[in-house]
């Protein structure tokens, strides 16, 4: 599975000096420098080396300062990954390209180039502010077929949690989930019924949720600008 090569991709950027999350706006793995140039990677990953990875790596290049494929180093080193072509290919479009062996350890195949696309600025920002807003790292890159655990989410569930010690006010949840008002009224799950005017409760399938997502609900730091 892709997510098997998260974890190694996670450490050798994190030894690089980023900050790396996974699953960011279908991004498998976006990591930001932690210093003031705030130098924007994307990450994606396939088992081997594919016109698919290519593609998707070439629509991330609008939105980051560089893209790194990650693909499983084969067996008996005769991947594409070795194929000098595949090497030239990364080199013209400026891409980065990691194996991962099965025994965790990263590769760099090709160093990402100085070519620079035209930059897509509204798009880039959408993953910072998902980057940003998101609490912790809930969600391995290359995880597939199961819901995103978006900030939104996160938000949402922290709001049903403290309902399900019964109804209250937007306003007195408002330190732990800035966005209250919206995401009670929107509903979007379904998950919460308004008892009377300005008063909301849990309901049934929020109460499924916190069971389902009991190990993702974030519990650190519910004042940081972060939940925001």
């Amino acid at each position: 599975m892709e997510a098997d090569l998260y974890p190694p991709v996670k450490q050798f950027l994190e030894g690089l000096g980023f900050e790396v999350k996974g699953e960011i706006r279908s991004c498998d793995v976006v990591a930001i420098s932690q210093d003031v140039t705030e130098l924007v990677v994307i990450g994606e990953l396939k088992r081997s080396f594919t016109l698919e990875l290519v593609l998707q790596a070439v629509e991330r290049t609008a939105v980051c300062d560089e893209v790194w494929l990650a693909v499983e180093a084969s067996k008996k080193g005769r991947g594409r990954e070795g194929d000098a072509r595949v090497k030239k290919l990364c080199h013209f479009l400026g891409f980065g390209l990691l194996t991962v062996a099965a025994t965790g350890r990263v590769d760099v195949i090709v160093e990402p180039g100085p070519w620079k696309p035209r930059r897509n600025s509204k798009r880039r920002s959408r993953i910072v502010e998902e980057f940003r807003r998101r609490r912790g790292d809930p969600m391995a890159g290359g995880s597939t077929r199961i819901p995103q655990m978006t900030a939104y989410r996160q938000q949402a569930l922290v709001i049903a949690e403290a309902l399900a010690n019964g109804p209250a006010r937007p306003r007195d949840l408002k330190p732990i989930a800035p966005e209250v008002a919206r995401i009670l009224q929107s509903n979007v799950y379904g998950w919460f019924d308004r008892i009377e005017r300005g008063v909301y409760g849990l309901n049934s399938a929020g109460h499924a949720a916190l069971i389902a997502w009991s190990d993702r609900i974030p519990r650190d730091d519910r004042n940081s600008p972060e939940a925001a």
